[in-house]
């Protein structure tokens, strides 16, 4: 099951991985259309080569119209499909000053406790995506400059973070198990043998 678990996880890493690249270059492409625009539209080119200028500018240098939208719809989620993998592999910040001297019975219930409160955390964070993408369904909210449906990119992020629920809850199970056996299922690095 865990293997299964972990595939999935990285599957959505590397699609929000897949997704963030492209918004990377859609941000590098209307940030330099942006700039190139500005120039053509300046006082050299308008005295050194204002045909050239003009023409550049009639086919459309300048920034892409609605790079902010994709760049906000896309970033969301990227957010999400990280969330998997960054569970299953324990990835998420911890400070470990106090809690390296507990025993290790106690650091195993501290470990449940937390995957459980993230699970549910996920869930939660999935079951309010849910409700979001239904009120932008039904009242056809579109996005400002490219009109596309807001609620494409909650279907997106709900994918993202339904996968995350699930990966969650898994984990949640996981440690649950190894608290009440006291045997280590998962290891991730973070588990020490005390």
């Amino acid at each position: 099951m865990h293997k299964h678990m972990l595939k999935l996880a990285r599957f959505m890493a590397a699609a929000g991985g897949l997704v963030l690249t492209l918004l990377i270059l859609l941000t590098c492409l209307s940030i330099s259309g942006r700039l190139l625009n500005g120039f053509f539209h300046g006082d050299l080119m308008g005295s050194v080569a204002p045909d050239f200028a003009e023409w550049m500018i009639a086919i459309g240098v300048g920034p892409i119209n609605g790079d902010f939208e994709l760049v906000e719809a896309g970033v969301a989620f990227a957010i999400f499909a990280f969330l998997p993998l960054c569970q299953i592999t324990s990835g998420h910040a911890s400070v470990d000053i106090l809690v390296d001297n507990f025993p290790k019975r106690v650091n195993r219930f501290l470990r449940m406790v937390t995957e459980i409160v993230f699970a549910a955390v996920l869930v939660l964070i999935a079951w309010r995506l849910a409700a979001g993408l239904v009120s932008k369904l039904y009242n056809g909210e579109t996005s400002f400059l490219l009109q596309f449906p807001i609620w494409w990119a909650y279907a997106a992020s709900l994918v993202a973070a339904v996968v995350a629920a699930i990966v969650g809850v898994y984990m949640g199970a996981v440690r649950t198990i190894e608290f009440l056996t006291g045997r280590i299922l998962v290891w991730d690095g973070v588990e020490t043998e005390q």
